[in-house]
């Protein structure tokens, strides 16, 4: 039984938990998911071809269908230092006249280095992060707890080596050192995000952060801001896909969950133009968007969800140019509306079968 079907059996039986279940369906009802282009999809980094600047995002974001555009704060694209005021005044006002909310902008934070000139380059990052978002009137601001870099000397880009970590794995001295480091930087993080009015929201990304919603959740609570929230993307548990575990994740960060990415990596089209989910390249498995989506639908989530393609596109081992992102960015897109629209779908039913009785 589907959590959906369960919802319409517990109103029909009249159990006392019906008056909840009641408002899970009409918080589905309302829920109205948004969706955004992250720019690291056309950044030229895992591509053919050059990058896009945020005023062609802004226009190939609404030529394909979503709601807003995030924006990763780094070069080539946007690096706070290369974006002058009258730069981010044009690219608001473009994105105003485009009907392309600007929906978050997105750090490659590092709190966690030993090295204490480096906490502080990462620091004073974020500082002219935070910046770039007032001026760009954007109010959320994702970070990592720690990264561990892109290697662009070639095409494609790759990513620096890093312990993904796994959930069961016991913490030692070491390992409690960097917990607190990225604490106390992103509790310095939000402080000053605070003051200009901007959510900060911990993505659950590794290193530091183990696959799945737990390491997530125990360090925005113990950073201990009222302005911090969560980033939660099921691409990141990794193999723990169970649809009772993503459920599980859902309902206990339901508190805090703000933004969430989905991969438009790994997304194919049949012959008769179906979309369908290929395993995913970090585990092999299928990511279970759509317990995903059907549990942030019952919490009422009308934040957005994140498009973005952040691995080498290759056809035949041979890097493919920007009409390949473009095709595979619609699929995604495509795929991931008709989950939202499904689930809005099942309880407008269960809701109008459970009324009648």
């Amino acid at each position: 039984m589907s959590e959906l079907e369960w919802a319409e059996f517990e109103i029909r039986s009249g159990s006392p938990k019906s008056s909840k279940i009641h408002t899970l369906s009409f918080n589905l009802i309302a829920a109205n998911m948004k969706f955004a282009l992250f720019s690291v999809t056309y950044s030229g980094l895992f591509y053919d071809g050059k990058a896009l600047s945020l005023d062609e995002q802004v226009h190939k974001a609404k030529e394909i269908g979503f709601d807003g555009l995030s924006i990763e704060a780094k070069r080539p694209v946007a690096s706070p230092l290369d974006l002058s005021k009258a730069d981010r005044a044009r690219i608001r006002s473009l994105a105003a006249d485009e009907g392309i909310e600007l929906a978050a902008v997105e750090s490659l934070s590092h709190f966690c280095s030993n090295l204490m000139e480096e906490r502080e380059n990462n620091l004073a990052m974020m500082r002219h992060i935070l910046e770039l978002s007032h001026d760009l009137g954007v109010k959320m601001v994702k970070v990592f707890a720690a990264w561990p870099g892109i290697i662009n000397d070639d095409k494609p880009a790759m990513y620096g080596s890093y312990d993904r970590g796994n959930y069961f794995k016991p913490m030692f001295a070491p390992d409690l050192k960097l917990w607190d480091r990225a604490v106390r930087g992103i509790r310095e993080t939000a402080n000053w995000a605070s003051d200009l009015g901007i959510t900060v929201v911990l993505q659950n990304h590794g290193p530091v952060l183990t696959p799945g919603y737990e390491d997530v959740l125990a360090m925005t609570k113990e950073v201990d801001r009222p302005n911090l929230k969560i980033c939660l993307d099921v691409p990141m548990f990794f193999d723990r896909q169970r649809t009772d575990y993503v459920q599980e994740a859902v309902e206990k960060c339901k508190d805090y969950i703000r933004y969430s990415h989905y991969g438009a990596w790994n997304f194919s089209e049949t012959d008769n133009g179906d979309i369908v989910l290929d395993p995913a390249p970090n585990h092999g498995g299928k990511i279970n968007y759509e317990a995903f989506i059907n549990a942030l639908a019952l919490q009422g989530y009308d934040g957005y969800l994140a498009s973005e393609y952040c691995l080498p596109v290759l056809r035949d081992h041979k890097l493919c140019g920007i009409d390949e992102i473009d095709k595979a960015t619609r699929r995604g897109l495509q795929y991931m509306k008709q989950l939202v629209q499904k689930a809005i779908s099942e309880s407008r039913r269960a809701s109008s079968r459970a009324a009648i009785t």
